[in-house]
């Protein structure tokens, strides 16, 4: 049996590891707290948008803010997949990967992968993926305008990222861009006011307005999306560091018993010595 100086010391080393995973734990639920904030702000700029773009668009086709551009389109379907940057996430992001290559066909799909942790298992199966991006480092604000570039070269775009359904419960899901900004459209009330060309001025032109807003809807849709996957992540981590704790606790409970059971065997060892000292004196 161990020293109770060595119990002690594990059960100091066991409560650093609670209050580390503990404060981690509070870290994620403070992260969670303020990406569902930046998320309704969000939602609310799209709904402004959305009440000027139903107005002034020229029919009722999204254009992915392609109408003044001049490029050649793919002929493909775009997959964006959205992953952790690292290996801790649990099983979703396995999953996003499976479900995703069970929909690809080389021939019809190109990838763009968002997380080193994707792009690592991609490359394990031999997938080729035609650019990666790291995942936003900040949960506010995130620069979707790289990603956007790429999303209009294709004919079309689906997206496949972990969805947060509660603190332990992450699930993979996968919209298409356009559908995804119209379906969201559908769901504004109309505007009161009545914006035209006859009422605003736009400028340079009409067409210019409608692809700026498109641009802007579309980045506000991969925003959310991704912190949507920010929150799955953080959600991921904190069930983590939730179960961590748990165990941490139910080890410190376990090396205390055991730290005082030690404790009192080596004074019922001493005292033992003690007596038989005496009895030898006594002799």
């Amino acid at each position: 049996m161990k020293r109770a100086v060595e119990y002690l010391a594990q059960r100091s080393t066991i409560m650093t590891l609670v209050e580390l995973t503990g404060a981690f734990e509070g870290i994620a639920s403070l992260k969670i707290s303020q990406i569902r904030r930046e998320t309704l702000a969000s939602q609310q700029f799209f709904a402004d948008l959305w009440k000027i773009y139903k107005q002034i668009r020229v029919d009722e086709l999204f254009h992915f803010g392609r109408l003044q551009n001049t490029g050649e389109v793919i002929k493909k379907e775009l997959m964006i997949l959205i992953t952790a940057e690292g290996s801790f996430s649990g099983d979703v992001d396995r999953r996003l990967i499976n479900r995703a290559l069970a929909e690809y066909n080389p021939d019809k799909n190109a990838i763009i992968v968002i997380g080193h942790h994707g792009a690592v298992q991609l490359a394990q199966r031999s997938i080729k993926y035609e650019h990666s991006f790291k995942t936003p480092e900040q949960d506010l604000k995130i620069n979707t305008a790289p990603l956007l570039a790429e999303v209009q070269k294709y004919q079309s775009t689906v997206v496949f990222y972990p969805q947060y359904k509660s603190l332990m419960t992450q699930e993979v899901r996968q919209i298409r861009l356009s559908a995804a900004v119209l379906e969201r459209g559908r769901q504004v009330e109309d505007s009161e006011d009545i914006i035209n060309e006859a009422t605003y001025i736009f400028e340079p032109s009409t067409f210019a307005v409608v692809d700026h807003l498109e641009n802007s809807m579309m980045q506000i849709t991969l925003s959310e999306v991704l912190l949507e996957s920010k929150l799955a992540q953080h959600a991921s981590r904190f069930k983590a560091m939730s179960m961590a704790r748990t165990r941490g606790d139910d080890n410190y409970s376990e090396m205390n018993i055991l730290y005082h059971r030690a404790k009192r065997q080596e004074k019922d060892e001493r005292l033992k010595e003690m007596i038989n000292s005496m009895r030898g004196n006594l002799q």
